[in-house]
């Protein structure tokens, strides 16, 4: 597990693309990812390819709080607590220790976020919310489905390296 550098940008645009349904975002989004917001993304390699990708930003409005924009794991490792452990390493950096939630949105249908935002929050001994954030109608015009915001938090102040 290591922080990303832009010339990993193409071959996290690939796992993204393999995991349905996340959104595939441009290549170009990608290496932003990689260059401006490195120091809240983590990815894994594993037989000398990236198969675990977490990538977020603090918000703006709310620099202690970690936004997760996307968690895709290959499709080969998955079920092994990888996403899990790619989040605790992400915020074990010393860069992030005044992290205390993290946010993200998840549409009711992945129950793989689901699990793996409950499971996380469960492992830091904090609780997960979550509220209608993005509606369906509203926000998309009917082309995605409505997405909830998910806060966990707080998050211990003092974090165990992964």
């Amino acid at each position: 597990m290591r922080k990303p550098q832009a010339a990993d940008g193409a071959a996290i645009h690939r796992l993204i693309a393999a995991c349905p349904p996340l959104d595939v975002n441009s290549l170009y989004c990608n290496l932003l990812q990689t260059s401006h917001f490195a120091d809240c993304c983590i990815l894994a390699e594993g037989a000398g390819r990236v198969v675990g990708w977490v990538s977020g930003y603090r918000l703006p409005a709310d620099p202690r709080t970690l936004f997760v924009w996307q968690v895709a794991v290959d499709p080969v490792v998955r079920g092994q607590g990888l996403g899990r452990r790619l989040l605790t390493a992400l915020l074990a950096r010393p860069g992030l220790g005044d992290v205390t939630a993290i946010a993200t949105t998840i549409t009711p249908s992945n129950r793989a976020s689901w699990a793996l935002f409950q499971g996380f929050a469960d492992s830091q001994g904090a609780t997960l919310r979550h509220d209608a954030h993005f509606d369906r109608e509203r926000h998309f015009a009917g082309a995605h489905e409505s997405e909830h915001l998910v806060t966990i938090g707080p998050l211990p102040t003092v974090r165990a390296a992964a």
